[in-house]
């Protein structure tokens, strides 16, 4: 009878929806990779690594609640469309050129015995939040995502409510939040197996 409500129904649906489009392979779960199997030294580890799906899970719900906000017609835009996929394949040929060149040295690295070379300072935790939103936010992805996700919610209850198209965006950012814990905490329980240079070049290529 509770899952028959649309508050229980709708959390439900929001956590394994969050959760299964977070876990396939794109460029936010490949940087939060490669920044996991980095040394700490070189700015890697869990922290460093989630702190980049916290800034992508806080893209996420910006757009989530600006849909469920009405900001239908702006996000509706052809040229904002079109200045969001500019932004988006212009960060994404950046983290493609970041991942060759790492995926390079490594291979170098293993090769001639020597360790993997890395900047002289760890890098501040808040750029990897930083991108991880920027990616969320420039993403034309997510805009098709939520206008589907709070849109067929209406369409399918013969209405919309802001509280309920908020709970439901609450609900999925919830259930991605969740796969970049389970994520970070999978690398690092399994550092000394992914930290393997086949490994760590594999995931960079």
């Amino acid at each position: 009878p509770i899952m028959n409500g649309l508050p229980g129904a709708t959390i439900v649906n929001g956590l394994i929806l969050g959760w299964s489009v977070a876990w396939p392979p794109g460029p936010i779960n490949a940087e939060m990779i490669r920044r996991a199997l980095l040394p700490r030294a070189q700015g890697g580890g869990f922290w460093p690594a989630w702190q980049l799906g916290l800034g992508a899970c806080t893209g996420d719900f910006i757009w989530a609640l600006g849909v469920a906000a009405g900001a239908g017609a702006l996000l509706a835009s052809p040229r904002l469309h079109l200045a969001l996929g500019v932004i988006s394949f212009s960060l994404l040929l950046f983290l493609a050129f970041n991942f060759a060149r790492g995926a390079w040295r490594t291979a170098q690295a293993s090769v001639d015995g020597a360790s993997v070379p890395g900047p002289s300072r760890q890098s501040p935790i808040s750029r990897g939040y930083l991108l991880g939103l920027i990616l969320a936010l420039t993403s034309p992805w997510n805009i098709g995502f939520w206008f589907a996700v709070v849109g067929g919610q209406g369409a399918a209850q013969g209405h919309a409510t802001f509280l309920g198209s908020l709970t439901l965006a609450a609900a999925v950012v919830s259930g991605a939040l969740a796969w970049t814990i389970v994520l970070c905490t999978a690398l690092k329980l399994g550092a000394r197996i992914f930290a393997r240079p086949a490994w760590q070049v594999g995931t960079q290529a």
